[in-house]
């Protein structure tokens, strides 16, 4: 592919600013509400081991796998899995279709995200205006505000009906999520390079750093203490307990974005030069950092408010019911409020980008249009149909997070690892590699091919374990 060509499809100019977009994409609120309480649930370092397990093995195969992919076939999945279908000399439209797959899983996910992002849009105004500190630690109020944020209806077809009923303006958060959206949609406008990787290069230092200054404030607080306790227990009887595994795997696998989407098509922007094998384990190192900062922030609060720490669900009710109360409560709360949603937001945002890229990216190379008419065109696209299903946005996150993205995971890496050649993978993975990678790394893509399909049964099984 020639550098014209390359940088037509626009890309990423460093290294670094490649390496933040990618950490971007991997830290999502899953981090944040759920990685804190599985690990105090499960007991600490307990849990741990098997995450880090997990997070090495999937880094090692599956991102450098999805990153490998994409930057062979310098296109998002479905061109990429109709290069892997036609170098086997079968029919390339075949590939092509199996890769509108992980594009429709993208564009769920991007759906759903529009709405958690304009939850937390909400409270970081709500943070900064002083409002959010005022609810105090009156759980009814506190709970009332995001319950009108965030209403609940059983069926698509009951939110549907709320929502049009009452108005997509009168029920739910739908101001915020067109401001949060716009917001998403002009970084993606301004292109890869000028807009996604300047965007994390900003994002990722501030989400580090303020998270930095968070698990530092809250260690000095009093009864921090009990949430460190549970933060390094080791109970050598749970390594041995199904269950911890399960949900280990779940938390490890889905944190690390491999989903046959987002790293994909953020590999096909990046040169020849770059060494993926590394890139892929620093992306993976970063993540697992941002979740155990995230864990040294939320543990230790909820050690120090006094809740039980059994009584707290991972999810939205962490963040914006619990944290806030607990947050609200601290000597200078106002302050730590702004700080934790400033971080947050970053978060957020670095992740949803990611997700509409795919879908963005795949209009521009089936329908030839240039970048702002297709951002514009996923954009309403996604506004339309978020508004519509604020009220069962668990229900829609749970399908695609259960079922499509495992399923985008295991297609993606079926096609890298045994529809295209083995001598193309290997020599795609380890070019601009320092130290090339052996013919071992093809038997771990089996073994990473397994752990997808071992995603969507548990998950089916379990109703979600990540």
């Amino acid at each position: 592919m020639s550098k014209e060509t390359l940088w037509a499809r626009d890309g990423f100019k460093s290294r670094r600013g490649f390496i933040l977009a990618c950490i971007g994409s991997a830290v999502g609120m899953g981090n944040i509400w759920r990685f804190p309480i599985m690990v105090a649930r499960y007991g600490g370092m307990t849990f741990l081991l098997p995450y880090f397990l997990i997070v090495v093995l999937v880094g090692s195969s599956g991102v450098i796998e999805e990153f490998a992919l994409g930057r062979r076939a310098q296109a998002g999945p479905i061109g990429a899995f109709g290069y892997c279908t036609e170098a086997r000399n079968g029919p390339k439209k075949l590939g092509q279709a199996v890769g509108l797959i992980p594009i429709i899983g993208a564009l769920m996910m991007a759906i759903g995200y529009t709405v958690v992002m304009s939850w937390i849009f909400k409270y970081t105004f709500m943070s900064l205006s002083g409002s959010l500190y005022a609810m105090g630690t009156d759980m009814g109020t506190i709970g009332g505000a995001f319950g009108g944020a965030a209403p609940e209806a059983e069926t698509l077809r009951e939110a549907l009906g709320m929502m049009l009923e009452g108005g997509v303006f009168g029920v739910g958060n739908g101001v915020w999520l067109l401001i949060g959206l716009a917001v998403v949609l002009v970084i993606m406008a301004l292109g890869v390079a000028k807009g996604i990787e300047v965007a994390n290069k900003i994002m990722m230092p501030v989400l580090f750093g303020l998270f930095v200054i968070l698990a530092v404030y809250i260690g000095f607080q009093p009864g921090a203490s009990e949430g460190y306790r549970f933060l390094l227990t080791l109970d050598p009887k749970g390594l041995i307990t199904p269950e911890v595994w399960i949900y280990a795997f779940g938390q490890a696998f889905f944190s690390l974005s491999v989903a046959g989407n987002g790293s994909v098509i953020y590999g096909s922007y990046l040169p020849k030069s770059e060494n993926i094998p590394a890139s892929a384990l620093r992306v993976a190192l970063f993540d697992t950092l941002a979740a155990l900062l995230a864990a040294f922030v939320i543990i230790p609060a909820i050690g120090a408010s006094g809740f039980a720490m059994a009584d707290i669900d991972p999810g939205p009710g962490l963040m914006f019911v619990y944290l806030v109360n607990i947050l609200n409560g601290m000597p200078g709360g106002r302050i730590i409020g702004v700080i934790f949603y400033v971080a947050v937001l970053s978060a957020g945002l670095s992740s949803i980008v990611n997700l509409y890229e795919a879908p963005v990216a795949t209009m521009q190379e089936q329908f030839k249009l240039k970048r702002a008419p297709a951002v514009a065109a996923v954009g309403v696209t996604g506004a339309v149909v978020a508004l519509l299903i604020q009220p069962w946005t668990s229900q829609w996150m749970d399908v695609v997070s259960i079922y499509i993205c495992p399923l985008g995971a295991a297609l993606s890496a079926a096609m890298f690892f045994l529809v295209l050649p083995h001598k193309e993978a290997l020599e795609e993975v380890n070019r601009g590699a320092k130290k090339p990678i052996g013919g071992w790394f093809l038997p771990l893509g089996y073994v990473f091919i397994a752990l997808s399909v071992a995603a969507l049964i548990l998950g089916a099984r379990y109703g979600g374990i990540g």
